[in-house]
């Protein structure tokens, strides 16, 4: 999820337990608001990681999202 109106732009991914703790602990990021009990994470300003950093981050939010999609959802998406 992306703040493209915003300026700086902002974003949240969602991360794996380990990397929550860490990557909550950099200036600029934060526990997403209403999400972050869910280890949704807010980039405060995008511009704080490279295209490597963020190409890893939503890999895994993609991955962790689709990980936990019921079956149904899953073969409606065709992600089965």
């Amino acid at each position: 999820m992306a703040g493209l109106d915003q300026s700086p732009t902002t974003a949240s991914f969602k991360v794996n337990d380990k990397a929550f703790e860490d990557i909550i602990s950099r200036d600029g990021f934060t526990p997403a608001p209403y999400v972050g009990k869910y280890k949704w994470v807010l980039a405060s300003d995008i511009t704080w990681m490279n295209k490597k950093q963020w190409q890893k981050y939503l890999d895994q939010s993609y991955q962790l999202v689709k990980d936990n999609l019921v079956p149904k959802i899953k073969k409606q998406l065709e992600l089965t």
